[in-house]
């Protein structure tokens, strides 16, 4: 089985899985690659959305825990791209499944977790050293994670299972390869029969013709 992140408990612990072709913007022909880390089904998430991201996590487990006691945090920029992607992917696995999450759910389950954990703090506590999920993401999280419970579901399995592991990895195959995704190459490439970013050494930006 594979997984992006496991959740706090055994239900979500599961298969997981918690990462357009050249789109030119109708501005000039200006590429849409231009200043994006990834461009998942036409829309770009931009460079500076990664940095923030990686800024926010740095910055709240230095806060957390004493410096000899950190994380190992190796890789943190391509994960955060990865798991930028896999959210859009997850979401478009559900659309094509005609399910969403709600707010609400999204918000029952997480007051469970906090409630099992002594409270919201000790729950982000929890997600941030053991998840690497800043507290901005947490409902990102939590929408994963229901997301791919629900894509098991619905073909009838759970995804703590293989089965089940195997269903919600050919749904999130087929999304992320319905999406076209592209992803700068300084980050990797996206394979969808892994779920992950890979090494890559593709052009992202065309390249200009040579001079006649």
């Amino acid at each position: 089985m594979i997984r992006i992140r496991s959740a706090l408990r055994p239900a979500r612990t599961a298969a997981g899985v918690l990462l357009a072709a050249a789109v030119l913007s109708a501005c000039g022909g200006a590429p849409v690659h231009q200043g994006a880390a990834a461009v998942v089904g036409g829309e770009r998430i931009p460079i500076a959305e990664v940095q923030a991201k990686v800024t926010a996590l740095r910055d709240a487990t230095a806060a957390a825990t004493p410096e000899n006691a950190r994380p190992e945090q190796a890789g943190l920029v391509r994960r955060t791209v990865a798991e930028l992607v896999l959210d859009r992917v997850i979401a478009r696995a559900l659309a094509d499944r005609g399910l969403s999450v709600s707010e609400g759910e999204i918000a029952e389950a997480r007051q469970a977790d906090a409630k099992m954990l002594g409270g919201d703090a000790a729950l982000e506590r929890q997600l941030l050293l053991r998840q690497g999920v800043a507290a901005a993401d947490v409902p990102v999280f939590y929408r994963q994670q229901i997301g791919i419970r629900k894509i098991a579901a619905a073909a009838g399995q759970d995804p703590r299972t293989e089965q089940g592991d195997a269903v919600v990895r050919k749904a999130l195959a087929e999304a992320g390869t319905a999406l076209g995704v592209e992803v700068n190459p300084r980050y990797g490439r996206w394979d969808p029969e892994q779920i992950a970013l890979v090494d890559a050494a593709a052009d992202w930006l065309p390249r200009r013709p040579a001079a006649g």
